[in-house]
């Protein structure tokens, strides 16, 4: 089995994938990207939640961080879900110029964000978690949204 950085890793990809199909469909109509945006969306949540939900809780319960990277994750967590609503009714309503003004600033942030995570919280993650990599790996797989 995969470590939980190249899990979570490959989740970020699968995540991207699906943020490029959303922006080349809503290109060419707004109302026909409606499925492939609800995809994106429901497929970010997922792994924010297989984050918040089981690989941040079980970090923060083997280091004692509560308030360190996780917490600033939860927090760029929450920007990227404000902005997913902010966009789903831009699509929803006609407005183009808004969408795609929205997912500019949702790709620069979902890149940085990444890149933290990636560089710094899964590095973290797998040296004190690496024990139980298939065990929160199976837990995050089991994941159904909330």
């Amino acid at each position: 089995m995969s470590t939980i950085k190249e899990y979570l890793t490959e989740d970020h990809r699968k995540c991207d994938e699906l943020f490029a199909l959303m922006e080349e469909s809503a290109a060419k109509s707004l109302e026909d990207a409606k499925e492939v945006c609800a995809e994106f969306m429901s497929e970010t949540e997922r792994h924010f939640q297989m984050e918040e939900r089981v690989m941040f809780l079980e970090f923060e319960n083997k280091t004692g961080m509560t308030q360190g990277p996780t917490a600033m994750m939860r927090h760029e967590h929450d920007q990227v879900r404000a902005l997913m609503k902010q966009m789903e009714e831009a699509r929803a309503s006609g407005n183009k110029d808004k969408f795609f003004g929205l997912s500019e600033t949702l790709m620069i942030l979902m890149q940085q964000h990444n890149m933290k995570e990636e560089q710094m919280l899964y590095p973290m993650a797998q040296q004190h978690l690496s024990a139980d990599s298939d065990r929160i790996i199976d837990m995050m797989n089991a994941i159904v949204v909330e």
